[in-house]
């Protein structure tokens, strides 16, 4: 029997997805990406892209039957599809809010359990979620997407345990800010509310400084692959802020940290 690790990211058209592909490919794995639009995607070196789209259960259904009926198992998945929002609470419409939600926590879930029975009968398996240090921190006028990764860790450390009977185990990777263009085109709320207008558009300025003089999502992504293909551990974060960030989230009173997020998002 083979031994080439067959792995399936889902959402490879730019960013962090892309990035953890090309480093499972150059890690020697069988690599399967999931992209809405093949045509309009690039060429990834190592990698065989499929159409898939989180948000449609049939296309993922079709999308897994692609994986299986090449190599006839997975041995891991990356659930990095994803999306983001930036605005006031109270500017987020429930529409919006269930976009969001629909992508970052129940394409999840779908692609969880279209791969679930596959890794069940193999009896092994490792699903990595992409979360975020949002995951267990708050962010000022980021309220549902930090909401959608709380959603996910949640998930991730629950599943863990029904799913470790079966030799499948369930990790998480907590990146910080990270230059893509998820991050640098973020959308905004559609309705905006003049009394937040001031602080959200300081907010705006301070999250577009600190994407910008982020690390290029390769760190992140060879920390999915060390998540995957290493010994497990439930939480992952990549060095630097991100890792700094879960210390001071775990050892410091909760006054000092509040007020170094707020310097980070120009609220002082």
């Amino acid at each position: 029997m083979s031994t080439t690790r067959i792995v399936l990211v889902t959402g490879v058209s730019s960013g962090i997805g892309r990035a953890t592909a090309l480093k499972f490919a150059e890690a020697g794995c069988r690599v399967y990406g999931t992209v809405r639009n093949p045509a309009k995607t690039q060429p990834i070196p190592g990698v065989t892209l499929i159409e898939m789209d989180v948000r449609d259960e049939t296309s993922i259904e079709s999308g897994i039957q692609t994986v299986i009926a090449q190599d006839g198992r997975i041995d891991v998945l990356v659930n990095s599809a994803g999306v983001t929002l930036l605005g006031a609470t109270e500017e987020t419409s429930i529409a919006e809010a269930q976009a969001l939600f629909d992508t970052n926590l129940f394409g999840l879930l779908r692609t969880i359990r279209a791969v679930l029975p596959h890794m069940r009968e193999q009896r092994s398996g490792r699903i990595v979620n992409v979360s975020s240090v949002l995951g267990f921190l708050p962010a000022p006028y980021m309220a549902l997407y930090a909401a959608s990764k709380h959603a996910v860790e949640g998930l991730s450390e629950t599943l863990d345990h029904e799913v470790r009977q079966f030799g499948i185990r369930v990790a998480l990777v907590e990146p910080s800010f990270t230059k893509t263009n998820l991050d640098l085109n973020a959308p905004q709320a559609a309705s905006t509310i003049p009394a937040y207008e001031s602080e959200r558009g300081v907010v705006s300025k301070a999250i577009q400084k600190n994407v910008q003089k982020a690390p290029a999502p390769d760190s992140v992504a060879a920390t999915i692959v060390r998540a995957a293909l290493g010994g497990w551990k439930m939480r992952h974060t990549p060095k630097g802020e991100a890792s700094l960030l879960a210390k001071l989230r775990r050892f410091m009173p909760v006054g000092p940290v509040e007020k170094g997020l707020r310097k980070t998002f120009g609220l002082g």
